[in-house]
């Protein structure tokens, strides 16, 4: 009898995941041949920890952190999240008259994170915790701003909360008509090409099968959703399920060289100097310090 391979597969539990996969977790398309998927979901953050301890076969990461794990796992072209005019969104509490010292960010290796310190030119302190607990740190003032990501970034005005930063915006603005990479699927490479290649098929064939029978998922993304109004979670879907996520294709890959060169250019200081990219900067940060209350980037 030929030997079942075990995958472990590790999602965050965020409508746009939950879409992707449900099909396949719920057994609506067929498990890979000799394999036994099981499935796990976490924060993006801890997701990212995993990732860099070999926990899982197969999970979802950080653009960023998925850039630097290269050595050790492929990134697939299937499963990915990408923004096409939705991103991070900074925000603050009304009232807020200076630019923010102190940050709620969901994870310091997150793709989130990374593009925040890309789009300021002043040092802050960045202060890691679970995504949905960032808008209740902000409520109780333990914080001067928070960056907002998955369902929670949609709707930040139903917290009263007013919008510093368009990440997604800004990103436009730097890499033009690129989509803007968020997170990525992953796999071990020992696990071998072959493999690879007919997990991106079953993504694909997941995808395919939650697009026709979505009301059979809703369950599942619902129970597991932060935020539960049915609207908010069609939105999240609809603004990070998209072309992309079936294939990144080249547009995908060269969204991705674009969010390494602005992670390469933030790790040297040589970069950094180059006057037409201080420029912007200074121009987002001194909107920030003028008035942190008005958005510098259209809230698309």
């Amino acid at each position: 009898m030929p030997e079942i391979r075990t995958l472990n597969v590790a999602i965050s539990p965020c409508p746009n995941d939950t879409f992707i996969f449900g099909a396949w977790i719920l057994g609506l398309v067929p498990d890979l041949e000799g394999c036994r998927s099981r499935f796990a979901w976490r924060d993006v953050d801890l997701l990212n920890q995993w990732a860099r301890k070999n926990y899982c076969s197969l999970v979802k990461v950080s653009a960023g952190q998925a850039l630097d794990l290269q050595d050790e796992y492929f990134i697939l072209s299937s499963g990915a999240a990408f923004g096409l005019s939705h991103g991070p969104k900074l925000v603050a509490r009304r009232g807020l008259k200076t630019r923010p010292g102190v940050i709620a960010v969901p994870g310091l290796q997150t793709t989130a994170c990374s593009l925040l310190k890309a789009a300021l030119d002043y040092d802050f302190e960045a202060l890691p915790m679970p995504f949905d607990q960032i808008v209740n740190c902000l409520e109780q003032g333990h914080v001067d701003a928070g960056l907002l990501i998955h369902e929670t970034a949609l709707i930040y005005q139903q917290y009263h909360l007013e919008l510093l930063l368009d990440l997604g915006s800004w990103w436009g603005e730097e890499a033009g008509d690129l989509p803007l990479p968020l997170g990525c699927i992953i796999m071990r490479k020992d696990l071998g090409q072959a493999l690879k290649d007919r997990v991106e098929e079953q993504i694909r064939c997941s995808l395919d099968t939650a697009r026709q029978r979505q009301p059979e998922l809703m369950p599942l993304i619902s129970h597991l959703a932060q935020e539960m109004d049915t609207d908010v979670i069609d939105r999240h879907i609809r603004a990070y399920v998209n072309q992309y996520s079936r294939d990144m294709g080249r547009p995908g890959k060269e969204a991705l060289q674009k969010l390494q060169q602005l992670k390469t250019s933030m790790s040297d200081p040589s970069d950094r100097s180059d006057t037409s990219d201080k420029s912007d900067k200074s121009d987002t940060s001194d909107k920030l310090r003028q008035n942190p209350l008005n958005p510098t980037h259209s809230n698309k």
